[in-house]
Formats: C-alpha cells, sequence, structure tokens
C-alpha cells in the first residue's frame, strides 16, 4: 500500500509541484517583509511555517480521495495497512517538505543556527511528528462529508503543544549554553508520536468500516 500511495503521488506530480510553489512563496514573501530577522522570530517564523506546509501537503491525503478510489482501497487492503501506508507516506512527503523550506530559510533569510546538526535533526522529527497528527486528522474528517473545518477544530489543540514543544526545543540550536529540561521534552514530543500512531491504528478501523 505504501508503494501504491508513492505511485499515485508521482502520477499526480502537479499536485507536488503545487506544494513546492507554495512553499518557495511563502518563504519569499517572508524574506520580502522580513528581511534577515533575529534568531528568535526566525524560529517562530520557521515553525509556524512547518505547519502551514503541513495543513496543505498532509491534510490533502484523505480529502482528495473519491468515493470510489475508497473502495478500490478496501478492497487490496485492511484498514491498519492502509492508515500505515498514509503515516509512512505523508512521513516522506514532510521529511521532504521539511528539508527544503530548511535550506530555503537558509538561502533566503540567513543562518543563525549554531548546532546546526541538532537542528536538522530537530526539523526532520518535528516534520514526521506535525504529519502524524494531521494524517489522523486527515482520516477522521475525510469521513465527515469531506468537512475540510473540522480539521482546523479538531486540529488546533492536538498540535499546539506539538508546536509548542518544537519551537522550545529548537532554540537549544540558537544558542552556545545548554537549555534545562531539553530531554524532558523530547520525550515528551517522543509520547506524542506514539500516542497519535497508538491512536490512528485504535480509530481508523472504525472509520474504515464506514
Amino acid at each position: 500500500m505504501a508503494r501504491l500511495e508513492l505511485l499515485l503521488e508521482w502520477r499526480q506530480q502537479y499536485a507536488l509541484y503545487g506544494v513546492l510553489l507554495y512553499v518557495a512563496s511563502t518563504i519569499f514573501v517572508i524574506y520580502m517583509s522580513m528581511g534577515h530577522p533575529d534568531y528568535a522570530v526566525w524560529n517562530g517564523l520557521f515553525w509556524i511555517t512547518q505547519l502551514f506546509i503541513t495543513v496543505n501537503t498532509v491534510a490533502k491525503s484523505f480529502l482528495q480521495e473519491s468515493q470510489g478510489r475508497m473502495l478500490y482501497f478496501y478492497s487490496l487492503a485492511g484498514a491498519k495497512e492502509f492508515i500505515i501506508s498514509k503515516l509512512l507516506h505523508n512521513m516522506l512527503l514532510m521529511l521532504l517538505m521539511s528539508v527544503l523550506s530548511m535550506l530555503l530559510y537558509f538561502v533566503l533569510l540567513g543562518n543563525p543556527v549554531i548546532n546546526i546538526f541538532f537542528f536538522i535533526g530537530l526539523v526532520c522529527w518535528g516534520g514526521i511528528s506535525l504529519s502524524l497528527v494531521f494524517t489522523m486528522l486527515a482520516a477522521i474528517a475525510s469521513k465527515a462529508n469531506q468537512n475540510a473545518a473540522l480539521i482546523a477544530i479538531m486540529g488546533f489543540p492536538i498540535v499546539l503543544p506539538v508546536l509548542l514543544i518544537l519551537m522550545r526545543v529548537s532554540q537549544t540550536a540558537f544558542l552556545h549554553v545548554y537549555q534545562p529540561g531539553l530531554w524532558k521534552m523530547i520525550g515528551l514530543l517522543g509520547c506524542l508520536d506514539l500516542l497519535t500512531i497508538a491512536l490512528s491504528l485504535v480509530l481508523f478501523p472504525f472509520l474504515w468500516k464506514n
């Protein structure tokens, strides 16, 4: 199923190019309005950009599926196999978008990062975390008459803790001093990711039957 998702994404390259254009244009507008901001503003803008990129990239994964295609998927695989393939596909897609947006930020808005390897790892992890949350939300919204507004309504209280943790942890990459409680926040982020995966595996089979 994961391979099928990648093949379908490759055949619909216009959608991927549209997301790439959205990423580049958003960061360019930020550059035109902000120039080279200090590291605190840079960090906040980066993760807010990541949030909107995830919404535009991952949320469409279920909402764009027609009823006929969903019936076809239903005949190919079970609920857990399907949701796992969606999670893996969106994780890979967000890894690509996260690295690309980070590179564009470095080129256009400067590079105030001190611990570059820590920041790169956190960007990849953050992209995965955000993709997990919005994949689960998109799956629920797709069963509510394709109501995309549900993603915003349900997503705010769920994604806000993830986003705040990412912003807080990433500040370490801009400083020479050790940040207290760093590993506790990293552990909390990992627990939230595991909880999201577990909820997806438990809840989606009930949605799949409908």
